[in-house]
C-alpha cells in the first residue's frame, strides 16, 4: 500500500486492450464525478428541505469541510514531498474537479450517519473516509505505465468504522427519505431515482451487470436464509423496498473505482457481497449492508496485491500530473498481460 497521485484520466492514452475499468478511469470519470455529485446534492437539500432528513441542516456542511479539508491537506503534502504543483491549482475548474470525490464522500457520510448533535462524529468520518484513499492503494499495471489505485469504497469505509467505534451513532432512519411525502409521490422518487441510478450506471460506469447480480443475490440470500431459519421470505425481502436499498444499490456499491470492470467479475463481486451480508445477518449483526461491502473491498484488495506479486510486477514507471514515464518490467513476456487483468478482476 501507498500514497500515491491520482493522475488527471483523460491525459492517458487510451489503448485497445484495457479493461472497462481502465477505460472509465481515463475517459469518464470526471464526468461521472460530476454527474454523482450533482445528484447526491440535489438529494441532500431535497431531503433537507422537504423529505424530511432527521440531520441538523449544519451537518452536510461539517461533513463537506471536514472531506475538502482532508483533500486538499492530503494533496497538499504528496505535491510537497514529490516537489510538483498541486493539482487543485490553476484554475477554478481544477479545484472544484479535484473535489467532486470528496463532496461525494462528505454528502454521502453527512446523510447516511445519524449522530444526533455529535457533529464530530460525523466530521471523523468523512476525514476518515477521504483519508482512506490516500492510505489503503494497490498499484496496478494501466496502459504503458502503472497506476495507484485505491480499493476501499470511501464512503461505507468511513461510515463502517464510525459506526463500530461509536455504539451511540446509527444509520439515518429510512423513513427521512419520503418522510414529507405520500400517494404517487410514494412511488415517484424511487423510481426517479432507480432510473437516473440505472441511466448513469449504463453510460458512465458500466456497472449494470453488478447491479442485476447484487438484487438477484440478495434475494437469494433471503430465500436460503428463509428456508434454513423457517422464516418468512417477506422479512428477509423487506429491505429491498427501502429508499436507502435503492440509494446502497444505485450509488454505493457502484462505485467504479474500487468495483471490478469485467461483467463477470462484477457478478461475482455482488455475489460476494450477498454473501457476507447473509452471513452477519445469520450471525445477528447490524448494518450488514455496510460491513459487508466493506468485508469484499478489503479482500479484493489484499488479492489484487497479491495477484500483482506473484507475477513479478517490478514498477519502473511512475504517474505525476497526468504524465505517463517509462515501461513496466517484467520477469517474463506473460507478466504484463497477467498483471493487466489482475488490475481489473
Amino acid at each position: 500500500m501507498t500514497i500515491a497521485i491520482e493522475r488527471e484520466p483523460h491525459s492517458l492514452p487510451t489503448k485497445p486492450g484495457l479493461s472497462l475499468g481502465d477505460r472509465w478511469y481515463i475517459d469518464k470519470r470526471l464526468k461521472g464525478l460530476a454527474r454523482f455529485a450533482l445528484a447526491i446534492t440535489f438529494l441532500n437539500i431535497l431531503g433537507h428541505l422537504w423529505l424530511g432528513f432527521e440531520q441538523s441542516w449544519i451537518t452536510p456542511f461539517v461533513a463537506l469541510a471536514a472531506a475538502y479539508g482532508t483533500e486538499l491537506a492530503a494533496e497538499t503534502a504528496q505535491a510537497h514531498a514529490d516537489r510538483r504543483r498541486p493539482r487543485y491549482l490553476g484554475s477554478p475548474g481544477n479545484f472544484i474537479s479535484f473535489l467532486l470525490s470528496a463532496h461525494i464522500s462528505g454528502l454521502a457520510v453527512g446523510m447516511l450517519l445519524f449522530a444526533a448533535e455529535q457533529l464530530w462524529v460525523v466530521a471523523f468520518g468523512a476525514s476518515l473516509a477521504v483519508a482512506s484513499k490516500w492510505l489503503f492503494r494497490v498499484r496496478l499495471p494501466l496502459g504503458d505505465g502503472h497506476t495507484s489505485r485505491h480499493f476501499l469504497n470511501p464512503s461505507n469505509f468511513g461510515i463502517s468504522v464510525v459506526l463500530l467505534l461509536f455504539p451511540s451513532v446509527g444509520i439515518a432512519p429510512p423513513y427521512m427519505f419520503a418522510e414529507n411525502i405520500s400517494g404517487a409521490l410514494d412511488w415517484v422518487l424511487p423510481l426517479v431515482v432507480i432510473l437516473t441510478g440505472s441511466l448513469l450506471n449504463t453510460k458512465l460506469t458500466g456497472r449494470m451487470p453488478l447491479i442485476g447480480a447484487w438484487v438477484i443475490c440478495f434475494a437469494a440470500q433471503a430465500a436460503i436464509r428463509s428456508a434454513a431459519n423457517g422464516t418468512p421470505l417477506e422479512a428477509g425481502l423487506v429491505p429491498m423496498t427501502g429508499f436507502a436499498f435503492i440509494l446502497f444499490t444505485f450509488y454505493m456499491i457502484t462505485d467504479p473505482a474500487t468495483t471490478p470492470g469485467k461483467p463477470r467479475n462484477q457478478i461475482i463481486f455482488a455475489m460476494a457481497v450477498a454473501a457476507v451480508y447473509g452471513i452477519l445477518m445469520q450471525l445477528h449483526v447490524v448494518f450488514g449492508l455496510f460491513f459487508a461491502l466493506t468485508i469484499v473491498t478489503a479482500t479484493r484488495g489484499i488479492l489484487l496485491m497479491l495477484s500483482a506479486g506473484k507475477v513479478g510486477m517490478h514498477p519502473s514507471t511512475s504517474v505525476l500530473d497526468g504524465r505517463v514515464d517509462g515501461k513496466w518490467s517484467h520477469a517474463g513476456d506473460g507478466a504484463p498481460q497477467a498483471a493487466r487483468l489482475a488490475s481489473n478482476p
